[in-house]
């Protein structure tokens, strides 16, 4: 697989336009990535853009702090689902984490989970590996396993940090081969991206996606 089709591109500022969701559709047809990661607000527009071409709609429930209400959660998904998203990455409750409230986590990540598969969709659930601890991350490993998701995902991008190798090297040693990994925030080389899928990422979240093509990407990243 290339590296391109392993990629999410991004776009998630706050002041992002619809001529730019509709740039990076075009990007993402061009260059074959997986999928485009958008604003709530612009799923409908990004389904309209891309009808046809393989490539996915992603965008992000609860983001990007993840405390707001489950049935709030809940209620973005449905409308996200209904615009057209094929893949949803939901932000993890982490104050409900660090409180000990792993049965309502995982009654989250399940209920959504249940949600996206009746739909086709994914679930890919943002745990935020910059604010955990190593014993924590494993925790929300467990509970996303538990919940059924389809992905861990380590960053929102907005955090103190992305994601690191050493995060994903712990996600893929806890994680069964079953529940995939996405790799995000702060990934602006090939190289880095290339680390991160060589410790395990499955999908790489970008939203400097062009520059980690811009070399030859002719062969697979392993």
């Amino acid at each position: 697989m290339t590296l391109a089709a392993r990629i999410d591109h991004t776009l998630l500022r706050p002041d992002c336009t619809e001529v730019q969701i509709a740039q990076l559709c075009q990007e993402a047809d061009a260059h074959g990535f997986a999928s485009v990661c958008v604003p709530p607000c612009h799923v409908a527009f990004a389904t309209e853009k891309l009808a046809g071409t393989g490539v996915g709609v992603c965008t992000v429930i609860g983001f990007p702090l993840g405390y707001a209400a489950s049935n709030v959660k809940f209620k973005e998904a449905e409308v996200a689902l209904y615009d057209g998203a094929t893949e949803l990455d939901m932000v993890i409750n982490l104050s409900a984490l660090k409180s000990g409230k792993t049965d309502a986590i995982r009654a989250e990540i399940l209920d959504l989970a249940d949600l996206c598969h009746v739909h086709q969709a994914l679930l890919k659930v943002i745990i935020e590996t910059a604010l955990l601890t190593e014993a924590e991350v494993e925790l929300a490993c467990q509970l996303c396993v538990a919940g059924e998701a389809d992905f861990v995902k380590t960053s929102t991008g907005f955090a103190s940090r992305g994601a690191s190798v050493a995060d994903v090297e712990l996600l893929r040693r806890t994680l069964p081969e079953s529940v995939r990994i996405k790799a995000a925030g702060g990934i602006r080389t090939r190289e880095a991206a290339l680390a991160l899928v060589a410790a395990g990422a499955d999908r790489i979240g970008s939203s400097n996606s062009l520059a980690l093509i811009a070399e030859n990407d002719e062969s697979t990243a392993a």
